[in-house]
Protein backbone atom coordinates (compact mmCIF):
# COMPACT_ATOMS: atom_id res chain seq x y z
CA UNK A 1 0.00 0.00 0.00
CA UNK A 2 1.52 3.10 -1.30
CA UNK A 3 0.35 5.28 1.62
CA UNK A 4 1.24 2.90 4.26
CA UNK A 5 3.67 4.86 6.09
CA UNK A 6 1.25 8.13 6.35
CA UNK A 7 -0.38 6.62 8.85
CA UNK A 8 -0.59 8.52 12.29
CA UNK A 9 2.32 7.20 14.35
CA UNK A 10 3.98 5.81 11.23
CA UNK A 11 7.78 6.03 10.51
CA UNK A 12 9.26 9.84 10.45
CA UNK A 13 12.78 8.83 9.77
CA UNK A 14 13.46 9.17 13.50
CA UNK A 15 17.14 8.50 14.05
CA UNK A 16 17.24 6.68 17.08
CA UNK A 17 20.88 6.51 18.01
CA UNK A 18 21.13 3.08 19.26
CA UNK A 19 24.72 2.91 18.94
CA UNK A 20 24.86 5.90 21.83
CA UNK A 21 22.09 3.93 24.60
CA UNK A 22 25.26 1.99 26.03
CA UNK A 23 27.49 5.56 26.31
CA UNK A 24 26.94 7.42 29.65
CA UNK A 25 29.22 9.74 29.08
CA UNK A 26 27.65 10.73 25.83
CA UNK A 27 23.79 10.44 27.10
CA UNK A 28 24.84 13.19 30.53
CA UNK A 29 25.93 15.48 27.86
CA UNK A 30 23.29 15.19 25.24
CA UNK A 31 20.99 15.09 28.53
CA UNK A 32 22.56 18.32 29.38
CA UNK A 33 22.22 19.65 25.84
CA UNK A 34 18.57 18.05 24.84
CA UNK A 35 15.19 18.37 25.80
CA UNK A 36 12.77 16.49 27.85
CA UNK A 37 9.49 15.26 26.87
CA UNK A 38 7.09 15.00 30.48
CA UNK A 39 4.78 12.03 30.50
CA UNK A 40 1.95 12.29 33.16
CA UNK A 41 0.14 8.82 33.93
CA UNK A 42 0.08 8.31 29.93
CA UNK A 43 -0.45 12.03 28.56
CA UNK A 44 2.51 13.47 27.61
CA UNK A 45 2.83 17.36 27.95
CA UNK A 46 1.55 19.34 25.51
CA UNK A 47 1.82 22.85 24.52
CA UNK A 48 -1.88 23.39 23.32
CA UNK A 49 -3.49 20.88 21.21
CA UNK A 50 -1.23 20.97 18.09
CA UNK A 51 2.67 20.12 19.76
CA UNK A 52 4.27 18.58 22.58
CA UNK A 53 5.14 20.40 25.37
CA UNK A 54 9.19 20.30 26.00
CA UNK A 55 11.63 21.32 28.64
CA UNK A 56 15.04 21.68 29.60
CA UNK A 57 16.65 18.63 31.87
CA UNK A 58 16.60 21.14 34.58
CA UNK A 59 13.11 21.91 34.80
CA UNK A 60 11.12 21.76 38.20
CA UNK A 61 8.49 19.48 36.04
CA UNK A 62 11.30 16.94 36.65
CA UNK A 63 12.18 17.22 39.86
CA UNK A 64 10.49 13.97 40.82
CA UNK A 65 10.21 12.35 37.86
CA UNK A 66 11.57 8.38 36.85
CA UNK A 67 15.04 7.53 34.54
CA UNK A 68 15.13 9.75 31.53
CA UNK A 69 14.90 7.63 28.48
CA UNK A 70 16.73 8.56 25.15
CA UNK A 71 14.13 8.72 22.22
CA UNK A 72 16.68 10.05 19.44
CA UNK A 73 18.06 12.67 17.55
CA UNK A 74 15.53 15.13 16.50
CA UNK A 75 18.16 16.67 13.77
CA UNK A 76 21.18 17.64 16.03
CA UNK A 77 19.03 17.47 19.17
CA UNK A 78 18.75 14.60 21.63
CA UNK A 79 15.44 14.01 22.86
CA UNK A 80 14.36 12.21 25.96
CA UNK A 81 11.38 11.36 27.95
CA UNK A 82 10.79 10.91 31.65
CA UNK A 83 7.51 9.64 33.57
CA UNK A 84 6.30 12.13 36.18
CA UNK A 85 3.39 10.11 37.33
CA UNK A 86 4.39 11.08 41.27
CA UNK A 87 3.34 14.22 40.63
CA UNK A 88 -0.20 15.13 42.34
CA UNK A 89 -2.18 18.04 40.32
CA UNK A 90 -5.07 17.90 43.01
CA UNK A 91 -8.71 16.99 42.27
CA UNK A 92 -8.40 16.85 38.68
CA UNK A 93 -6.28 13.93 37.87
CA UNK A 94 -9.19 11.95 39.54
CA UNK A 95 -10.51 11.70 35.83
CA UNK A 96 -7.53 10.55 34.50
CA UNK A 97 -8.28 6.63 34.70
CA UNK A 98 -12.20 7.57 34.46
CA UNK A 99 -14.09 6.34 31.18
CA UNK A 100 -13.79 5.42 27.72
CA UNK A 101 -11.34 8.96 26.88
CA UNK A 102 -10.19 11.25 29.49
CA UNK A 103 -10.84 14.82 28.13
CA UNK A 104 -9.03 16.52 31.09
CA UNK A 105 -5.83 18.74 31.47
CA UNK A 106 -3.65 18.74 33.98
CA UNK A 107 -1.77 22.00 34.50
CA UNK A 108 1.75 22.03 36.21
CA UNK A 109 2.03 25.22 38.15
CA UNK A 110 5.67 25.20 36.87
CA UNK A 111 4.49 25.77 33.52
CA UNK A 112 2.90 28.61 31.82
CA UNK A 113 0.77 29.29 28.96
CA UNK A 114 -1.40 26.91 27.51
CA UNK A 115 0.88 23.56 28.29
CA UNK A 116 -1.10 20.73 30.08
CA UNK A 117 -0.66 17.31 29.87
CA UNK A 118 -3.53 15.75 27.60
CA UNK A 119 -4.45 12.67 26.03
CA UNK A 120 -2.61 11.09 23.28
CA UNK A 121 -5.84 10.32 21.69
CA UNK A 122 -6.96 13.41 21.39
CA UNK A 123 -3.80 15.42 19.95
CA UNK A 124 -2.34 12.24 17.79
CA UNK A 125 -4.26 13.69 14.56
CA UNK A 126 -2.78 17.40 15.03
CA UNK A 127 0.76 16.85 15.78
CA UNK A 128 3.40 16.26 13.14
CA UNK A 129 4.56 12.91 12.08
CA UNK A 130 8.24 13.52 13.70
CA UNK A 131 6.28 14.75 17.17
CA UNK A 132 3.69 11.66 16.90
CA UNK A 133 6.97 8.75 16.53
CA UNK A 134 8.24 10.37 19.53
CA UNK A 135 5.04 10.72 21.58
CA UNK A 136 4.08 7.28 20.90
CA UNK A 137 8.20 5.98 21.64
CA UNK A 138 7.80 7.76 24.88
CA UNK A 139 4.59 6.60 25.98
CA UNK A 140 4.89 3.32 25.29
CA UNK A 141 8.36 2.68 26.82
CA UNK A 142 7.69 4.45 29.70
CA UNK A 143 4.54 2.45 30.29
CA UNK A 144 6.87 -0.90 29.80
CA UNK A 145 8.73 0.46 33.15
CA UNK A 146 6.17 1.03 34.85
CA UNK A 147 4.86 -2.05 34.54
CA UNK A 148 7.93 -4.37 34.46
CA UNK A 149 10.15 -3.06 37.16
CA UNK A 150 10.64 -6.83 38.34
CA UNK A 151 12.54 -9.90 36.81
CA UNK A 152 10.03 -12.39 35.07
CA UNK A 153 13.15 -14.79 35.60
CA UNK A 154 13.62 -14.60 39.52
CA UNK A 155 11.41 -11.75 40.65
CA UNK A 156 14.19 -9.79 41.94
CA UNK A 157 13.71 -5.69 41.27
CA UNK A 158 15.16 -4.58 37.58
CA UNK A 159 17.46 -2.02 37.05
CA UNK A 160 17.21 0.40 34.40
CA UNK A 161 19.85 0.08 31.09
CA UNK A 162 20.95 1.11 27.62
CA UNK A 163 19.44 4.66 28.19
CA UNK A 164 15.84 3.00 28.90
CA UNK A 165 15.80 0.91 25.90
CA UNK A 166 16.81 -2.17 28.33
CA UNK A 167 15.96 -3.62 31.77
CA UNK A 168 18.89 -6.11 34.02
CA UNK A 169 18.50 -8.02 36.55
CA UNK A 170 21.22 -7.34 39.56
CA UNK A 171 20.31 -10.33 41.05
CA UNK A 172 20.64 -13.23 38.34
CA UNK A 173 21.51 -10.71 35.17
CA UNK A 174 18.64 -11.43 33.10
CA UNK A 175 18.42 -9.18 30.63
CA UNK A 176 14.81 -7.72 29.66
CA UNK A 177 13.31 -5.80 26.31
CA UNK A 178 10.64 -3.80 25.80
CA UNK A 179 7.87 -5.74 24.24
CA UNK A 180 5.22 -4.68 21.72
CA UNK A 181 2.38 -6.68 20.97
CA UNK A 182 0.98 -7.87 17.48
CA UNK A 183 -2.22 -7.36 16.48
CA UNK A 184 -4.68 -7.73 13.35
CA UNK A 185 -6.91 -5.11 12.57
CA UNK A 186 -9.46 -6.20 9.47
CA UNK A 187 -10.84 -4.20 6.54
CA UNK A 188 -13.24 -7.17 5.72
CA UNK A 189 -15.26 -6.42 2.68
CA UNK A 190 -17.88 -8.40 0.41
CA UNK A 191 -18.69 -6.90 -2.46
CA UNK A 192 -19.39 -2.97 -1.52
CA UNK A 193 -19.75 -3.47 1.94
CA UNK A 194 -16.90 -3.65 4.78
CA UNK A 195 -18.12 -5.19 8.22
CA UNK A 196 -17.71 -3.23 11.35
CA UNK A 197 -18.40 -4.12 15.01
CA UNK A 198 -18.76 -2.71 18.41
CA UNK A 199 -17.52 -3.55 21.34
CA UNK A 200 -19.31 -3.71 24.81
CA UNK A 201 -18.71 -0.10 26.43
CA UNK A 202 -17.39 1.83 23.53
CA UNK A 203 -19.55 5.23 23.27
CA UNK A 204 -23.22 4.78 21.86
CA UNK A 205 -22.33 5.25 17.76
CA UNK A 206 -18.82 3.92 17.70
CA UNK A 207 -18.24 1.33 14.92
CA UNK A 208 -14.72 0.51 14.01
CA UNK A 209 -13.30 -2.87 11.99
CA UNK A 210 -12.95 -5.85 13.76
CA UNK A 211 -9.36 -6.35 15.74
CA UNK A 212 -7.54 -8.88 17.80
CA UNK A 213 -4.11 -10.14 19.21
CA UNK A 214 -1.99 -12.79 17.16
CA UNK A 215 -2.01 -16.12 18.97
CA UNK A 216 1.60 -17.73 19.54
CA UNK A 217 2.70 -19.90 16.47
CA UNK A 218 0.17 -17.90 14.12
CA UNK A 219 0.50 -16.06 11.04
CA UNK A 220 -0.97 -13.15 10.49
CA UNK A 221 -3.27 -14.03 7.48
CA UNK A 222 -5.02 -17.11 10.10
CA UNK A 223 -4.85 -14.08 12.73
CA UNK A 224 -7.49 -12.32 10.46
CA UNK A 225 -9.62 -15.43 9.87
CA UNK A 226 -9.70 -17.03 12.86
CA UNK A 227 -10.63 -13.59 14.61
CA UNK A 228 -13.36 -12.09 12.56
CA UNK A 229 -14.95 -16.05 12.74
CA UNK A 230 -14.73 -15.97 16.26
CA UNK A 231 -16.45 -12.65 16.77
CA UNK A 232 -19.09 -12.09 14.12
CA UNK A 233 -18.92 -15.87 12.44
CA UNK A 234 -18.29 -14.86 9.23
CA UNK A 235 -15.78 -16.86 6.88
CA UNK A 236 -13.06 -14.87 5.48
CA UNK A 237 -11.07 -16.40 2.45
CA UNK A 238 -8.20 -14.11 1.07
CA UNK A 239 -5.92 -12.32 3.42
CA UNK A 240 -3.57 -9.20 2.48
CA UNK A 241 -1.20 -6.94 4.29
CA UNK A 242 -1.86 -2.85 3.80
CA UNK A 243 -0.01 -0.67 6.90
CA UNK A 244 0.97 -0.87 10.33
CA UNK A 245 0.61 1.50 13.10
CA UNK A 246 2.54 1.43 16.44
CA UNK A 247 -0.76 1.77 18.91
CA UNK A 248 1.27 2.68 22.40
CA UNK A 249 -2.26 2.14 24.39
CA UNK A 250 -0.09 0.38 25.90
CA UNK A 251 2.16 -1.08 23.22
CA UNK A 252 0.60 -2.77 20.29
CA UNK A 253 1.69 -3.20 16.51
CA UNK A 254 -1.49 -2.76 14.28
CA UNK A 255 -1.36 -4.95 11.04
CA UNK A 256 -3.48 -3.38 8.81
CA UNK A 257 -4.69 -6.31 6.66
CA UNK A 258 -7.46 -6.30 4.25
CA UNK A 259 -9.29 -9.65 4.20
CA UNK A 260 -12.07 -10.87 1.47
CA UNK A 261 -15.09 -12.39 3.41
CA UNK A 262 -16.77 -15.97 2.02
CA UNK A 263 -19.88 -15.28 3.77
CA UNK A 264 -22.27 -12.27 5.20
CA UNK A 265 -24.55 -13.93 8.08
CA UNK A 266 -23.22 -12.25 10.95
CA UNK A 267 -23.55 -14.59 14.16
CA UNK A 268 -21.82 -12.79 17.36
CA UNK A 269 -19.80 -13.52 19.88
CA UNK A 270 -21.12 -11.51 22.70
CA UNK A 271 -18.26 -11.45 24.85
CA UNK A 272 -16.47 -9.98 22.07
CA UNK A 273 -18.78 -7.68 20.34
CA UNK A 274 -22.06 -6.01 21.38
CA UNK A 275 -23.06 -5.74 17.43
CA UNK A 276 -21.87 -5.98 13.88
CA UNK A 277 -23.27 -4.87 10.57
CA UNK A 278 -22.29 -4.87 7.13
CA UNK A 279 -21.53 -0.89 5.45
CA UNK A 280 -21.90 -0.26 2.26
CA UNK A 281 -19.70 2.29 0.51
CA UNK A 282 -22.45 4.40 0.20
CA UNK A 283 -23.33 4.56 3.80
CA UNK A 284 -19.66 4.91 4.73
CA UNK A 285 -19.55 8.74 2.78
CA UNK A 286 -22.10 9.62 5.15
CA UNK A 287 -20.44 8.27 8.18
CA UNK A 288 -17.33 10.01 7.79
CA UNK A 289 -19.31 13.20 7.27
CA UNK A 290 -20.53 12.77 10.62
CA UNK A 291 -24.43 12.28 9.06
CA UNK A 292 -24.89 8.69 9.57
CA UNK A 293 -28.07 8.29 11.52
CA UNK A 294 -26.70 5.66 13.95
CA UNK A 295 -22.71 5.32 13.22
CA UNK A 296 -20.33 8.02 14.27
CA UNK A 297 -17.32 9.10 11.76
CA UNK A 298 -14.08 7.22 13.54
CA UNK A 299 -11.27 9.10 15.42
CA UNK A 300 -9.09 10.92 13.27
CA UNK A 301 -5.61 9.34 13.66
CA UNK A 302 -6.36 5.80 13.99
CA UNK A 303 -5.54 3.17 11.40
CA UNK A 304 -9.24 1.72 11.14
CA UNK A 305 -9.96 5.56 10.19
CA UNK A 306 -6.99 5.56 8.24
CA UNK A 307 -8.02 2.39 6.29
CA UNK A 308 -11.17 3.13 6.02
CA UNK A 309 -10.90 6.56 4.34
CA UNK A 310 -8.36 4.98 1.71
CA UNK A 311 -10.79 1.82 0.91
CA UNK A 312 -13.50 4.83 0.65
CA UNK A 313 -11.38 6.63 -1.85
CA UNK A 314 -9.76 3.08 -3.74
CA UNK A 315 -6.40 3.89 -2.46
CA UNK A 316 -5.47 0.15 -1.06
CA UNK A 317 -3.14 -0.07 -4.03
Amino acid sequence: MRQAESVTFGGSGLDRAASRRGDAEWQTAALAGGRVLPVWRGKPLCDGTEALGWVAADSPVLERAGARVFLGMDGEEAVFAADVSTWEPGAEAEAAQAGFFDPSVQRHPALAGDMGFRELRGVMAALTPREAELAATARALLEWHRTHGFCAACGARSEVVQAGWQRQCPACNAQHFPRTDPVVIMLVTRGNSVLMGRSPGWPEGMYSLLAGFIEPGETVEAAVRREVAEEAGVRVGAVRYLASQPWPFPASLMLGCAGEAETDAIVLDPAELEDALWITREEMVSVMAGTHPRLKPPRRGAIAQFLMANWLADRLD
